[in-house]
């Protein structure tokens, strides 16, 4: 089996049990919607006290939530149980898609006033970095609790980053975004030359879809690599041109 780690690993791999369910194959995972009560709960909720308190934010937070059920409802939450490139799509969106749109939402802009922005940039690199190390990532994936310490830390240090950007002036914006694309191509980088799978609970459940488990972390590593070092880039770029313009008016 090409790519695996441990043996030890491949035995136990049925002991997994993640939040998202069982590893879905390809015939029966468009069907495996997460019918977590207290999650649609928790979303209508904040969704009816936002649209009473702050009208002018409902369409925000609509979007927010639509994204939040996308990746914690929908099938694509039960596919990241099977494959680590779709759970590393899932980290990315929520750094790239969902903590933005919680900013909007709820404009924590204010939050983050106080706060250092490189401290923060750190802070986000590294709560990434230590949940994709495999220990880590394995215990998300074998114990609910851990699963959701990990989405509320990944969710809150991006969500505050986006806060402090929306602040901060155009050259450390540009920096901070930069060094940002910069740790999530290292990361990507080290999982696609990476010689050995490195991620236990993906051992046995990439078959099925045609992958061997190496060729699963490879893919995820691209994706990290390049479409999401590629959005930040965009993002530094566009942070950039906005804060040329002035100089080209005049």
């Amino acid at each position: 089996m090409t790519g695996l780690g441990n043996s030890a690993g491949i035995d136990n791999a049925h002991m997994w049990t993640p939040y998202c369910g069982v590893a879905p194959d390809p015939a029966g995972w468009a069907g495996a919607w997460n019918a977590d009560l207290v999650l649609l709960a928790i979303v209508s909720v904040a969704l009816v006290l936002t649209a009473r308190r702050h009208p002018e934010r409902t369409r925000d937070c609509a979007a927010a939530a639509g994204v939040f059920l996308v990746l914690y409802v929908s099938p694509l939450c039960a596919l990241g149980s099977a494959l680590f490139a779709v759970r590393t799509f899932h980290h990315v969106a929520l750094s790239l898609i969902l903590a933005p749109l919680l900013v909007r939402a709820f404009a924590l802009e204010r939050v983050a006033a106080r706060m250092s922005f490189p401290l923060l940039t750190a802070l986000q690199a590294g709560v990434f970095w230590a949940w994709h190390a495999p220990p880590a990532y394995a215990a998300a994936l074998s114990n609910d609790f851990v699963f959701w310490a990990m989405q509320a830390s990944l969710i809150a240090t991006a969500t505050l980053w986006w806060a402090a950007l929306r602040r901060a002036e155009a050259p450390a914006a540009v920096a901070m975004t930069l060094a940002t694309m910069v740790q999530m191509g290292a990361l990507g980088a080290l999982l696609t030359f990476a010689g050995r799978a490195f991620y236990a609970p993906h051992y046995l459940t990439t078959q099925a879809w045609g992958w061997s488990p190496l060729e699963d972390q490879q893919i995820a590593g691209l994706i990290m690599w390049a479409p999401a070092s590629a959005a930040y880039l965009m993002v530094a770029l566009a942070i950039l041109y906005r804060s040329m313009q002035p100089a080209l008016a005049r």
